[in-house]
């Protein structure tokens, strides 16, 4: 046991994701490592360490955090009154929580508000490159500081550091203790498995998280007062329309397959339905299709059955008359737009066909950057993607959105409408307009992805 005269004393230090307290000093969440004869808890807890040893009046040396050199902060970033609202109920639940606020409510706003006002050490994770760049954009613009870029091929280390998911897990030892605030843009990817490993392997005392949608089908967030902490703020589309976000409408446009279209889809779909008969299988969730999943990967027939499934619905997801439908709607069109796909064969096949830029997960950075700023400026009216836009893409003046295939993912469907809520000087109203094949799984498809999920407090 350390000792500093006749009083306990304890030493905290990060390694390798954990904080190491020796001076035998038993905490919460610590246990004995006999290979350092020190007790060791994992990171995530190292304020609740602190905690616990100011309040139980153990002295204590803290040595875990090493943050990068602070640069000035040299302006001041306005909230609207619903903004400051959830970052005032964020500070008081100890600077950890989630802000659940509506696709295009200015979520970003809040997270810089948290560096200003904190003026700690940060790292922001995000999804998606496009949202790094657009971060480090922002973080530049509003707070006059340049931030480092993990991902992408990029491993720059700054007082405020972008990261993606990605990139944060594989160099989770490496940024744990250099932080002491953490803003998890899209909340919900932390609680994926390796996500939510890194999450625990970070010392960050304080901790944000923001989404419009924090309910994940595999119910993974229920996790987020260990990881991040628990919901302290929600603010729904119908709460902020018209004053803060764009107004919308919602069409959904039903079309009829080609005759050959339709016969290869049935046929492709009978065998399906065939095993699933065979076997007694019902596909009512999805722990059903992985099991069919898993099934094929010992059964040929399984196998046969799931290939017959994704052939028919590539049919109805990428059907000849969606493309006419575009056709119809670019003619002659100068307004934004975004066309939604799931597959990137359809993406790059619009492309060429019509001759608009495309973004995919394979589209290199420096062409992205390229087409999303000739979209900003007007250059550009049209983009074509698949997921890879779904999140964080700020384009205030979209305000067309054709979806010619998606999940039945409410999220999905929220996110991509989010991309034309923006508000502009325009008083625009935004249009998202849902193609759908008739008589196929896609309307089902469709109908899921209209129920709101139970977003309830985690």
């Amino acid at each position: 046991m350390l000792m500093l005269g006749l009083a306990v004393f304890a030493r905290l230090s990060y390694k390798k994701g954990t904080i190491l307290i020796e001076g035998d000093v038993p905490t919460p969440y610590g246990q004995w490592d006999l290979r350092v004869r020190a007790y060791r808890a994992p990171a995530c807890y190292y304020s609740d360490i602190v905690r616990y040893l100011k309040n139980s009046q153990i002295k204590f040396e803290d040595n875990v955090l090493k943050p990068p050199p602070a640069p000035a902060i040299t302006r001041s970033v306005k909230l609207y009154p619903y903004q400051e609202e959830a970052f005032q109920r964020w500070v008081e639940n100890g600077c950890r929580g989630i802000v659940c606020i509506a696709t295009a409510g200015g979520k970003t706003f809040i997270g810089l508000k948290a560096i200003e006002t904190l003026r700690q050490s940060t790292l922001v994770l995000v999804p998606t490159l496009a949202l790094v760049d657009q971060w480090t954009q922002r973080i530049r613009e509003m707070l006059g500081v340049e931030a480092g870029v993990y991902g992408g091929g990029k491993r720059e280390l700054s007082w405020v550091t972008v990261s993606t998911y990605d990139s944060a897990y594989i160099h989770a030892e490496e940024l744990g203790d250099k932080f002491a605030l953490l803003i998890a843009d899209e909340v919900h990817h932390l609680f994926a498995p390796g996500y939510s490993q890194a999450a625990e392997m970070f010392a960050v005392p304080y901790r944000l998280g923001l989404t419009s949608t924090l309910h994940r089908a595999d119910m993974r967030h229920l996790d987020a007062p260990r990881l991040i902490g628990s919901v302290v703020y929600e603010a729904t589309h119908e709460e902020l329309t018209g004053t803060y976000i764009a107004p919308y409408e919602h069409q959904k446009i039903f079309v009829e397959l080609t005759p050959q279209e339709k016969a290869a889809y049935e046929k492709h779909w009978n065998i399906y339905t065939s095993y699933l008969s065979q076997r007694g299988l019902e596909m009512k969730s999805e722990m059903d299709f992985q099991r069919l999943i898993r099934l094929s990967v010992f059964d040929s027939k399984a196998r046969e059955a799931l290939l017959a499934r994704n052939r028919a619905l590539k049919i109805a997801l990428n059907s000849e008359a969606k493309m006419q439908f575009l056709a119809e709607q670019l003619k002659n069109s100068r307004e934004k737009t975004l066309i939604f796909t799931q597959f990137n064969s359809l993406v790059y096949a619009i492309s060429k066909r019509f001759l608009v830029p495309a973004i995919t997960h394979k589209t290199p950075e420096a062409e992205r950057r390229l087409i999303l700023s000739r979209f900003r400026s007007g250059e550009y009216t049209t983009i074509v993607t698949s997921q890879v836009l779904d999140e964080g893409l700020d384009v205030p003046d979209a305000s067309r959105g054709i979806v010619l295939s998606g999940t039945s993912s409410m999220r999905q469907h929220i996110q991509r409408l989010g991309r034309l809520l923006r508000k502009s000087s325009s008083g625009k109203v935004a249009l998202l307009i849902e193609v759908v094949s008739k008589e196929t799984k896609e309307m089902e498809i469709s109908r899921r992805r209209k129920r709101k999920p139970e977003n309830k407090d985690a």
